[in-house]
């Protein structure tokens, strides 16, 4: 069994760095390619076009698995943990499904490009942002429930300092989308990939692309909070 728990123990890294690799990857292709400016892209520009789009899409595939992986092993560890608590087995299966639908939105994401399916590619974003700042919210409540029979100080704090890094990453992100796709600065600027800094709306565009990448990223740190608990007796 040892070796099967320490094989769990690189599940959030693995998400991690193949995550992370994902996005460097189609950035600096898409980069290479001249298919999008260097200085701050959305994250989804930068597989919006061949060869990027199929890298993009499958690497995200991947992370899609791992991500939904790590959940469940998290899901499973927190129910063997905390057999007799009620309250705390049922937020344990409330993440596992709200961690899902965001694994869900992340699969949408990598198979519809806003390019084509700008619709439906919003609605795997809100799903894989929006329900998974709340499945960073459900868990954050867990080690806080969990401490400090079972979770350290250090491991809510650690988790809420995440969660308040995204949802400042999302609201900046919302106002600055609203105000960049208002009108005030053209029309159709949803499939623009090349910026001018001397471009109305420009500051509004970095500030938004900016956001959305801090999200990112928020996210993977999160699943990096996870190495400790994995690394200990995971109860299964």
């Amino acid at each position: 069994m040892w070796w099967f728990q320490q094989g769990l123990s690189f599940l959030p890294v693995a998400l991690v760095v193949w995550s992370a690799a994902s996005f460097v990857f189609s950035y600096i292709t898409a980069i290479v390619l001249h298919h999008v400016d260097p200085l701050v892209p959305y994250i989804s520009d930068t597989g919006t076009i061949p060869p990027e789009r199929c890298l993009f899409g499958i690497m995200l595939n991947v992370s899609t698995f791992l991500g939904m992986a790590t959940m469940y092993v998290r899901y499973k560890q927190v129910s063997a943990l905390s057999p007799e608590n009620p309250k705390i087995l049922r937020l344990n299966k409330l993440g596992l499904v709200l961690g899902w639908m965001s694994c869900f939105g992340l699969c949408i994401i990598a198979n519809f490009q806003k390019c084509i399916l700008y619709y439906i590619h919003v609605l795997g974003a809100c799903l894989t942002f929006g329900v998974g700042s709340i499945y960073m919210l459900v868990q954050t409540i867990l080690s806080y429930l969990m401490q400090p029979e079972i979770h350290s100080k250090d491991i809510f704090w650690a988790r809420l300092a995440v969660l308040l890094w995204s949802c400042s990453s999302i609201l900046s992100m919302f106002v600055s989308s609203v105000v960049l796709y208002s009108g005030l600065y053209g029309q159709n600027l949803v499939q623009k990939l090349h910026w001018n800094s001397q471009e109305r709306g420009y500051t509004a565009h970095i500030i938004s692309t900016v956001s959305e990448w801090s999200l990112a990223f928020s996210f993977l740190s999160f699943f990096l909070t996870y190495i400790r608990d994995f690394q200990s007796d995971l109860g299964l």
